[in-house]
């Protein structure tokens, strides 16, 4: 990719999405992000608050990409809501909070990136999972269900899109300290990683790796797949 790729990474204010962020950032792209909240700034970062699961807001944001910048090269979906709790004890809302960031979010937001891609027959279209897919991790029911929701969007995207030079895969991150396990019991978490073949926490560094593979052009006949961290 002779030009400065164009990235676009949702739920960007902290954490994983921050860190790829600063990565890409760090590597010369031009690159988008959004989140419910406003980011402290980086030079040469624009960032957009939203929700991912507010279509209105989702069309807006890549209208402005388009406009800005003439094309999308990377979409990251990044932005998820975890619930570690059992079932009956999942509020109604809450399950509705989950099940629209992670699988309607990851829709929207692939949608119209993918539109902006066609136009250039290229792209990268890079989702996140969980470890707690493949694991079926008691107190994770609902987020893990999301999630395979979004495995199995992932694979069937792919298909659909994969004629028109656009690639679409996901990674399923271990447990990493970050937000989404800071209310977890050290305990529960501590048997977690205690069940993957490399029983350590994962890191942001690990995640990137991951990414950067799907997103280089090198990948480009690799789509449609899951790659999880820590080997379950």
């Amino acid at each position: 990719m002779s030009e400065r790729p164009v990235v676009l990474v949702t739920g960007s204010r902290k954490g994983i999405g921050r860190f790829l962020v600063e990565s890409f950032l760090s590597e010369g792209a031009q690159v988008v992000g959004c989140s419910r909240q406003e980011a402290d700034p980086l030079p040469g970062y624009v960032h957009h608050c939203l929700d991912v699961s507010d279509e209105a807001e989702v069309r807006k944001m890549l209208a402005s990409v388009r406009s800005s910048f003439g094309r999308l090269d990377i979409l990251i979906n990044n932005a998820g809501v975890a619930s570690m709790n059992h079932a009956l004890l999942t509020p109604g809302d809450a399950a509705d909070r989950i099940i629209r960031t992670n699988v309607l979010g990851t829709f929207l937001v692939s949608r119209e990136a993918a539109k902006v891609m066609m136009a250039r027959k290229f792209g990268r279209i890079i989702n996140l999972s969980t470890i707690a897919v493949p694991l079926a991790l008691a107190g994770e029911s609902l987020y893990a269900a999301s999630k395979s929701a979004v495995e199995t969007f992932t694979r069937i995207l792919a298909r659909e899109l994969g004629p028109s030079g656009i690639t679409v895969n996901a990674v399923g991150p271990c447990p990493i300290p970050t937000d989404l396990i800071r209310g977890v019991p050290n305990d529960k978490i501590e048997k977690l990683v205690q069940r993957l073949a490399i029983p350590r926490f994962g890191t942001y560094e690990d995640v990137a790796h991951v990414v950067r593979f799907f997103a280089s052009l090198q990948s480009s006949h690799v789509t449609g797949q899951v790659l999880y961290l820590g080997g379950p």
